[in-house]
């Protein structure tokens, strides 16, 4: 079955129909990945999105070989890619010829990065957001590379705007989002230098009932806590459609790389988001803090004209994780941290 609105279903009722419809292709989809040729490759496929982009590549193309590439540390997200048709390779991607020795591939998915824990070791940070991507910019410089950034990169913006688009400088608070700049520029320098088509996906707040900002949100609604307005104002979009982006984006490389931001095409309020799912929980939200007039949100324009806008809309997204944390179904425990102001993860 194809992704459309039509399709939509009314509630998730669990993990298998979660991961059906996330790895559910749409027919742009389709149609932009059978102008690309050659074989699709997903280096950092076991992070919260990989298996979701891996699973949707192989839906959309069935005779393509699709490998994910990871450490595995964790052993069943290798036996749900492989159930699934998808190839899988176990390399440390900090390890220069473990990269070398793999598989020539003519389309790459760069996913790998540090985020959570960034601040307890900066060092281990800054090599795997920006030396790796210089070893994989360098050992893949004969294929499209599509490398996973974030909206993190951009300064605080007013929150009265639409947005940073692609043309504001990266100027972020916080060493985990200047390594982010440092995996761009990697990307960047070697595209130039080899003339390697590409693109730079700065994707802002990826939701998947089991974690995200509204994930994050009700939880705390149900859980009695505070939420904190301070960042008042956030994009996000639903991790099959950024997915669905990031594929699409194969057909859609330059050279050199360029960024192109990816979220949402509203800003919403968070003060807002969490009357509204507090009105479908049955609780009354604790705010605390006041919406300063800056934030970290992004102008998708591009995206929008290029790819259209996302299938599933905010008001979906609402309906779905109310219903999904309200019936105590499973998190990740991966808070997104998205209130965070001072770039310290």
């Amino acid at each position: 079955m194809l992704l459309t609105r039509d399709t939509l279903p009314e509630t998730i009722f669990d993990i298998a129909a979660l991961d059906e419809l996330l790895c559910r292709p749409s027919q742009a989809l389709i149609d932009d990945l059978q102008k690309v040729d050659g074989d699709i490759m997903i280096l950092g496929v076991a992070g919260k999105m990989g298996p979701t982009l891996a699973g949707l590549a192989k839906a959309a193309l069935p005779g393509r070989r699709i490998i994910g590439v990871a450490r595995f540390s964790d052993p069943s997200v290798k036996t749900w890619l492989e159930a699934r048709g998808i190839e899988t390779i176990s390399c440390d991607l900090l390890d220069e010829a473990a990269i070398k020795a793999l598989p020539k591939t003519q389309n790459i998915v760069f996913m790998a990065g540090r985020k959570f824990g960034a601040e307890g070791d900066l060092s281990l940070t800054w090599a795997m957001n920006a030396h790796v991507p210089a070893l994989v910019a360098q050992a893949f410089s004969d294929s499209r590379i599509v490398a996973f950034s974030t909206g993190c990169v951009y300064p605080f913006v007013p929150v009265n705007g639409k947005g940073a688009d692609e043309n504001v400088a990266p100027d972020p608070p916080g060493e985990y989002a200047q390594s982010c700049v440092g995996r761009e520029r990697m990307f960047e320098y070697f595209s130039r230098k080899f003339s390697t088509p590409g693109r730079l996906f700065r994707l802002n707040y990826a939701i998947d009932m089991r974690y995200g900002v509204l994930h994050d949100i009700a939880t705390k609604i149900l859980q009695g806590k505070a939420i904190d307005v301070s960042l008042g104002q956030v994009n996000f979009i639903w991790q099959g459609d950024a997915s669905i982006q990031a594929l699409r984006c194969l057909a859609h490389c330059e050279t050199p790389t360029s960024p192109i931001n990816v979220s949402g095409h509203e800003i919403l309020s968070v003060r807002d988001l969490a009357a509204k799912l507090g009105a479908r929980l049955g609780r009354e939200p604790i705010i605390v803090g006041s919406e300063q007039p800056t934030a970290w949100l992004t102008d998708t324009s591009q995206a929008v004209k290029l790819f259209g806008l996302p299938i599933v809309d905010t008001k979906q997204l609402i309906k779905w994780t109310a219903d999904w944390v309200a019936r105590a179904m499973p998190s990740l425990g991966k808070p997104t941290k998205y209130e965070v102001r001072d770039g310290r993860y």
